[in-house]
């Protein structure tokens, strides 16, 4: 885990190998989300790149009369 500081400007560099690790690069979008008391970015996705993860997965499920 790695520590980072707030700018005067309340800005922040996300380090190195999170972005790496994430394949963030400049120009991309992140979503921020406050929760229980932290504050989460998550890199957003094209829908290009979101088509097929779930691909697999298992629909055998019991589902609500109303929902066949």
């Amino acid at each position: 885990m790695e520590v980072i500081t707030v700018s005067p400007k309340f800005q922040v560099v996300i380090p190195l190998s999170a972005r790496q690790s994430l394949g963030i690069k400049p120009g991309h979008k992140v979503q921020v989300i406050l929760y229980e008391g932290r504050i989460e970015l998550i890199p957003l996705k094209s829908i290009k790149k979101m088509r097929g993860f779930l691909k697999g997965i298992d629909t055998t499920i019991e589902r609500e009369a109303d929902r066949v």
